[in-house]
């Protein structure tokens, strides 16, 4: 049962049960609504309690009902709030651990609220480009006030319940709970108190005023409208908020439907919806079943103690993990840990972290010169120079002094993990972890599958990824896995515009105003430029058919590898990273330019990002053909969570959906067709062709 129907005495008690946070599904819904008619026809009742069971009172809206029709079937969230307020006995919302979304909507329909301490309370709808559909916008202003109303409400931040019960005026909670262990026993004492009294009260009835009226809201729109650039929400629940101080209850709740429906069919919340979907199932691996045994992870070593293997060794510090850092000298490993002090007393000087904290942090780190003085940790990461020879000898290494059962990971952007897994007589044991850097900030985590990784291995690194707070996104094992494989023909792409007419500054421009954190030129700067190259000199002797532009070739040839020389496509200030346009660079695209013979031609902000994004789609395709990622949203996750895609635009394959896959394929006919860029690049991988010719998405 989804809403448990109990009689203590004369109340009644509702309790949601539907694990893991009492979403307000349909059946949820069918049970409120029976108990509460079962309640207000048993004579003997007096009044009714709702609560959840488990970990949450509610956290709204069941996701599995996401675009489902159920979440429009009869009884509906309103029709069962319209069913609370019409109770002829009193109904009493005792909330806990979380109270968010339709949850809250549901608690601010009851006329009595009591709340145990320590209960996240939000209305975090606009986090999925909507607002409140179910009267928030219109009630919570009233129970709060409708400054703090607001700021929850364009926000979707959760606050504490204790600090919104301290607020002046509120009505939001009527009663605070000694503690979550006494709040049932409380609430029912508390039903009994207000059973008989009359009117009852609700919410909807409360004064809904802001003594600066027009000039505050005017005030909250320049607020909300400078930071919420690209999302319209925000500004729409502005809207409505002051719809709830301007309008009778029923006029402001036409207002917020309205606004919502209109929302619902944005690209922006589209996106927002897959993303939200997206981070659920990137977890989800179709072989492995979610009850998979792990092994326990108390202990890492972390091999490597630069800029990746300190990065990575904060991950676990800050989750509490203890973690030994190996190094072959020590002053590399003085120099890593005087680069962790750095960073965590730049968050302690900027408040962001508490002196004990980094303390604490910093206590759980300690560090070797032995792989033999690893052999204790449950979990070993390499983070050592991208060549295989230097990967074979250190998992050589770990494979000698690693404790049985321990698992062996690999920071590696690019190389086999198969073939690192077979350096070691347990390859079982063996997995990728592509941190992206840097480690500490990115929320991306490549779990890499060697063909011999064993499941409650790859079942352990996914629910540590969640620990660590990192989004963690299954790839097989091939040539720079799912990002980097991705990457390489959007460089391409970039390369052959520059052949074409571009300058650097021009593309980069196009594809930063689409929406991209940054273009490929500043990006190649950031990343190193170097690095590029010798992925290249691989490729040309792996596919000497290939073809690349020679002029990063050109670029790197004259030691410009980007900010870290100073010097890269463009010029850096030291202790600075504003990316400034370099004359010679733009003269050395020209000469090679015309060394070819070609003829620059204007090329339009659409063309660029169209033959960048596009690509990406492509190569994307092939990968999901080729079974190196399971699932289409796994790819949107990696290039919203590592690569700096549009978080409004939903990630390449959703935004190739919403232009359509016809269109998609279309263009890239078009792309084949021009001589300086790569024709069979642009044939459509079988997967995408497939999906434009049936008229199918490929989420």
């Amino acid at each position: 049962m989804t809403a448990e129907y109990k009689v203590h005495g004369d109340i009644a008690l509702i309790t949601l049960n539907n694990p893991p946070v009492n979403g307000l599904g349909y059946a949820t819904r069918v049970g409120i609504t029976e108990a509460l008619a079962r309640a207000n026809a048993d004579a003997t009742v007096k009044a009714i309690v709702i609560t959840g069971a488990g970990k949450a009172f509610s956290g709204g809206a069941d996701i599995k009902e996401f675009g489902n029709p159920k979440a429009l079937q009869q009884p509906n969230l309103l029709s069962v709030i319209l069913m609370i307020e019409n109770s002829t006995k009193p109904v009493i919302a005792a909330v806990h651990t979380v109270c968010m979304g339709g949850g809250l909507e549901l608690a601010l329909a009851c006329h009595y609220r009591i709340a145990a301490p320590g209960c996240s309370v939000a209305l975090p709808e606009v986090k999925l480009g909507l607002l409140p559909g179910a009267g928030g916008t219109q009630r919570l202003p009233r129970a709060l006030g409708v400054e703090p109303a607001l700021n929850m409400i364009v926000s979707g931040e959760p606050v504490k319940s204790e600090m919104l019960a301290m607020l002046p005026g509120q009505q939001l909670f009527n009663k605070m709970a000694v503690s979550l262990e006494s709040l049932r026993d409380e609430a029912l004492a508390y039903a009994r108190s207000v059973a008989d009294v009359r009117p009852l009260p609700l919410v909807r009835n409360l004064p809904c005023k802001h003594p600066q009226g027009d000039a505050y809201f005017e005030f909250a729109r320049n607020m909300v409208g400078g930071m919420s650039k690209n999302f319209p929400a925000p500004l729409k629940c502005v809207d409505a908020v002051e719809s709830a101080t301007k309008n009778k209850f029923e006029a402001g709740v036409l207002v917020e439907r309205s606004l919502f429906i209109n929302l619902m069919w944005t690209p922006e919340s589209r996106a927002l919806r897959h993303i939200f979907m997206a981070q659920r199932a990137a977890s989800k691996i179709p072989d492995v079943p979610s009850d998979t045994p792990l092994r326990a992870i108390n202990s890492v070593a972390v091999i490597g103690a630069g800029t990746m293997g300190g990065g990575i060794s904060m991950n676990f510090l800050n989750a509490g993990i203890a973690v030994k850092m190996l190094e072959m000298k020590q002053e590399a490993l003085d120099r890593g840990i005087a680069t962790i002090r750095k960073n965590y007393e730049a968050q302690v000087k900027k408040g962001k972290l508490k002196q004990d904290k980094y303390e604490q942090r910093m206590s759980l780190l300690s560090t070797t010169l032995s792989y033999d003085d690893l052999k204790g940790a449950d979990l070993v990461i390499e983070a050592v120079f991208e060549e295989i020879g230097v990967k074979e000898a250190v998992f050589k290494e770990l494979d000698r002094v690693m404790k049985p059962g321990a698992i062996l990971a690999s920071n590696t952007s690019t190389l086999n993990v198969d073939k690192i897994a077979s350096f070691t007589q347990r390859p079982q044991d063996v997995v990728g972890l592509h941190f992206f850097s840097p480690a500490n900030v990115m929320k991306l985590l490549e779990v890499v599958r060697g063909a011999k990784t064993a499941k409650d291995v790859l079942a352990t690194v996914m629910v540590l990824a969640k620990k660590i707070k990192k989004t963690a996104v299954v790839s097989g094992v091939c040539d720079g896995f799912i990002g980097n494989r991705m990457i390489e023909q959007y460089g391409r792409q970039g390369g052959f515009l520059l052949d074409e007419g571009c300058t650097p500054v021009q593309v980069d421009k196009a594809i930063e105003k689409f929406g991209f954190a940054m273009g490929p030129f500043r990006m190649g700067d950031l990343a190193g430029n170097d690095i590029g190259w010798a992925i290249r000199k691989r490729r040309y002797l792996e596919k000497p058919d290939m073809k690349y532009s020679k002029t990063a070739d050109l670029l790197c040839e004259k030691g410009r590898f980007g900010q870290k020389t100073g010097a890269g496509w463009y010029d850096y200030v030291a202790g600075k990273r504003d990316a400034i346009p370099n004359a010679e660079v733009v003269k050395m695209i020209e000469d090679h330019r015309a060394s070819l013979g070609i003829k620059p031609r204007k090329i339009s902000d659409e063309e660029i990002v169209q033959r960048l994004v596009y690509s990406l789609v492509n190569e994307a395709a092939h990968i999901l053909e080729d079974g190196i990622a399971s699932k289409a949203s796994d790819i949107d996750m990696v290039y919203l969570m590592g690569y700096g895609f549009p978080i409004w635009r939903g990630g390449p394959m959703n935004y190739a959906d919403e232009v359509g896959l016809f269109n998609v394929v279309q263009a890239m006919h078009r792309f084949a067709q021009n001589p300086l860029d790569d024709a069979r690049f642009w044939q459509p991988a079988p997967l995408l062709a497939k999906l434009a010719e049936q008229g199918k998405t490929f989420n």
